[in-house]
């Protein structure tokens, strides 16, 4: 018999096991046959924390919004009165949000003026004062004057012209005993250019024939 067709002739193995299934696609049809609401859960558990992250709120608290946005009540500009009704020769108080303002002229700038209505020295009212003849705020009480900047530029009681607060007297002006200048002018010197002699005053602009500050 010719060999190639006895090679023909041999009997076919038998399969004795079944191909691998194919595992990607077994995945996408049990994944499809999965219920709905199960995908929804696994999604949202395998969520990266970086997203979840992402995700989360920034923005401060909403008491924080709160207070960023709060009114400053002193941070606003406030009429005073019309120049029509101010007199120029004269200092004027009003009480404003319960600031006890004074205005007065200042000559010297040509501008109106607003201070807290309190003497440094006593607390007297600065609005029963006057303006003296060098157009300075004047207060009643002692006679302490004040400049446009609020500060003292002059004490009756003191020397009218002191030295400065640093000041180192020469040879020529000690006494004939060998002493310095007495302590008073150098007191009083002190006194014109403390800060604590100073009036408060605030910013202040004439708008639409208004005095506002």
């Amino acid at each position: 018999m010719n060999p190639l067709i006895s090679l023909l002739l041999l009997p076919l193995p038998l399969r004795t096991s079944a191909p691998a299934p194919n595992t990607t696609r077994a995945a996408a049809v049990a994944s499809r046959l999965e219920p709905a609401p199960a995908r929804r859960q696994r999604a949202r558990l395998s969520s990266p924390v970086s997203a979840v992250a992402a995700q989360a709120p920034t923005s401060p608290s909403g008491a924080d919004e709160g207070e960023g946005l709060r009114f400053d009540w002193l941070d606003q500009w406030y009429p005073f009165a019309p120049v029509c009704d101010l007199d120029p020769g004269a200092p004027h108080g009003k009480t404003v949000l319960g600031l006890r303002v004074v205005a007065w002229y200042d000559r010297a700038a040509d501008e109106w003026r607003v201070f807290d209505d309190a003497c440094p020295h006593r607390l007297a009212p600065l609005s029963e004062g006057r303006i003296d003849d060098k157009g300075r705020l004047q207060c009643v009480y002692h006679g302490w004057c004040f400049d446009g900047r609020g500060s003292c530029n002059f004490i009756p009681q003191a020397p009218a012209l002191g030295p400065p607060v640093s000041y180192d007297p020469p040879s020529s002006e000690f006494h004939g005993d060998g002493s310095s200048p007495s302590r008073l002018m150098l007191r009083s010197a002190q006194v014109h250019r403390n800060s604590k002699a100073c009036v408060a005053r605030y910013p202040s602009v004439v708008q639409n024939s208004i005095l506002w500050f």
